[in-house]
């Protein structure tokens, strides 16, 4: 499978050019205000930015397997993700690392569209080269190898009290990455969209001098 296959994503070509905050107003006003994921999760490179939908992955820390055990699991992990998708894991874990170069290298070679961990990175610099986008809490050189192991494929997990499900879409930037559940992502796609529009008459009029009050009220947007 070749990096270089066109996955085509419209939502998440579409949501790419968009940013969180215009995606969580959106959600907020359709009665949806918590689908953030923490604060502590912080872009690699925070001038990209990420959307697509949604593969899951869990695991946990298991110290009874050797190493060929845990890396044998690994490679399954690089292996069941599809191309196209945004992989997102909780891995039940806040010391080790649960993404390298290696693996970024395959993700990208997989067509994979990034990596979003309620855990830990490694090999931050060689990962910025390599251009793949990667969203984690914390770095460390501790690496999961004999230690930590996947344990859920496509199944629901919970990352800061938001559910998230294979299928469900995420969009991505510096402020912060936001969960829109897949049935209602068309919706969402087309109100920010039309958001982005609405905010330009706003930016365009204040720049024309118009009274910020009557700008909002106008459009009711600011």
């Amino acid at each position: 499978m070749n990096a270089e296959i066109n996955y085509n994503d419209a939502f998440g070509d579409r949501l790419e050019k968009c940013y969180s905050g215009a995606v969580y107003d959106t959600l907020r006003a359709m009665g949806f205000p918590d689908q953030l994921l923490p604060q502590t999760i912080r872009p690699l490179d925070p001038t990209r930015v990420l959307a697509g939908k949604i593969f899951t992955v869990s695991g946990h820390v298991d110290l009874t397997l050797d190493a060929h055990t845990t890396l044998l699991e690994w490679t399954k992990l690089l292996s069941r993700a599809p191309g196209g998708s945004v992989v997102v894991c909780q891995p039940n874990d806040s010391t080790l690392a649960h993404m390298g170069e290696l693996s970024s290298e395959t993700f990208t070679y997989r067509g994979v569209r990034g990596y979003i961990v309620d855990g830990g990175c490694r090999d931050s610099s060689f990962i910025l080269k390599i251009g793949f986008r990667v969203w984690c809490r914390y770095f460390t050189p501790r690496d999961v190898v004999g230690r930590w192991v996947a344990d859920g494929f496509g199944e629901p997990i919970v990352i800061g009290g938001v559910k998230i499900r294979t299928g469900d879409y995420v969009m991505a930037d510096r402020d912060g990455a936001v969960i829109i559940p897949q049935e209602i992502i068309a919706d969402v796609a087309d109100r920010v969209e039309e958001v982005l529009r609405t905010e330009n008459k706003v930016r365009t009029a204040i720049l024309k001098g118009v009274d910020p009050v009557d700008a909002y009220l106008q459009y009711r947007k600011f």
